[in-house]
């Protein structure tokens, strides 16, 4: 997807005051800017969102000088960047103007810690009632750990992410692990793109706004899916189980000549067709493995088993094999491998945009929706620091 891929989007018209740095909140604006929406990002004057300093790897200015960080770039796609500094008077007033040719204000600042410059829900919904606002914080506005700051690394330990990821006690490795990308952010952004098109949809049809509070930590707990439903059921907390399934079996990942294949069976119809893929009926009639349950409780020796004759494969021949048996599976990609995928390409999963500060195109992954009527957009590349404060602020003259 290139630069003559924009879209209006289904938002157009949606203006948002963005007080939000780092990756949660501006994963959720972004969201909203790839659907049509106005995105006004403030940033602190010299400095901007923390993540523009998170590198290596950085670009490359035209004069060969180090640019934004990568990690900026993966999450501020689609935005104006106004340099204001919020914490002068001058400054919280000129957001505050901006507030109010907003329909959504978004914040991460610590619980309270905008009241001080009248950019806080009260203040601003006391002169603007339709405003939808949305706080984002670690712990949420109540609760006795409301006031402290809370971190994706630390959620996903405090939240019982790492005590379910890892290798098992006694395997080589075994200890909590994180997830290679900062998930309980990722989630948290969605979940809040999502509440604030529902406010959005409540204040056109009322006239209200309203305060949306979002927490990190809540957010975790929600992400346990499946794994808190079997501890409410069985009374008895998930353990780390590798890449093993807790549910399933065989759903896990197997060895061949040249790496590894995912198998995901996920029904017994699913297993039988494996074993005629692998042309191995015994293991079809075995009894210990006729059912998912028993498959469960016989779990070692159906790896070992299925291992044996998956190490004889390559990647490329156990898949086709698998796929003309309709068995679910897939390769264990590496980075640059999934953008090779011709299904990423046909997809058009890579935004490469022009930004005239940098010598190179900047290439973003695209948003994964697909709209049929309203098609989302990449609109402008992620901006350099301050690149729209003038044009923003001259909007609020009168």
């Amino acid at each position: 997807m290139t630069d003559a891929h924009l879209s209006h989007g289904p938002l157009q018209g949606v203006r948002i005051l963005d007080l939000s740095r780092v990756l949660a909140g501006p994963w959720a604006t972004q969201t909203l800017a790839d659907l049509g929406a106005e995105v006004i990002k403030i940033e602190r004057p010299g400095t901007g969102d923390d993540t523009r300093q998170w590198g290596p790897p950085f670009t490359t200015r035209t004069d060969g000088t180090p640019g934004d960080a990568a990690y900026f770039l993966c999450a501020n796609r689609g935005k104006k960047s106004v340099e204001l500094d919020i914490a002068s008077p001058e400054g919280a007033a000129m957001a505050r103007e901006l507030a109010l040719t907003c329909d959504v204000v978004v914040e991460n600042f610590k619980t309270g810690g905008l009241a001080k410059y009248g950019l806080d829900f009260a203040s601003l919904t006391a002169i603007h009632p339709r405003l939808v606002y949305c706080s984002i914080t670690g712990f949420g506005q109540t609760g006795p750990r409301a006031g402290q700051a809370g971190y994706d690394y630390m959620i996903q330990a405090m939240g019982g992410l790492m005590s379910i990821t890892g290798q098992a006690d006694g395997r080589p490795g075994a200890e909590p692990m994180k997830v290679g990308v900062a998930v309980t952010d990722l989630f948290t952004g969605m979940y809040a793109s999502n509440a604030i098109l529902a406010a959005l949809l409540h204040a056109r049809a009322t006239g209200e706004g309203q305060h949306i509070d979002i927490a990190l930590f809540d957010v975790q707990a929600a992400m346990l899916a499946n794994q808190a439903a079997n501890y409410f059921v069985s009374g008895t907390a998930p353990t780390r189980m590798g890449n093993a399934h807790p549910n399933l079996a065989p759903y896990q990942p197997f060895a061949c000549t040249d790496g590894m294949v995912v198998i995901a069976v996920g029904n017994d119809g699913q297993f039988r067709a494996l074993c005629r893929a692998l042309g191995d009926q015994d293991l079809a009639t075995d009894a210990r493995f006729l059912t998912n349950a028993l498959r469960i409780g016989f779990r070692d020796a159906l790896t070992l088993r299925l291992t044996a004759v998956t190490s004889g494969f390559t990647m490329a021949d156990l898949m086709a094999a698998l796929e003309t048996a309709g068995v679910p599976c897939g390769p264990v990609n590496t980075i640059d491998q999934v953008f090779e995928e011709p299904q990423a390409i046909a997809r058009g999963l890579v935004v490469e945009q022009t930004r005239a500060d940098l010598d190179a195109p900047v290439t973003t992954v695209a948003s994964p929706i697909r709209m049929s009527r309203t098609p989302v957009g990449a609109g402008a590349p992620p901006p350099a620091l301050g690149q729209d404060t003038l044009a923003v602020l001259e909007t609020l003259k009168p």
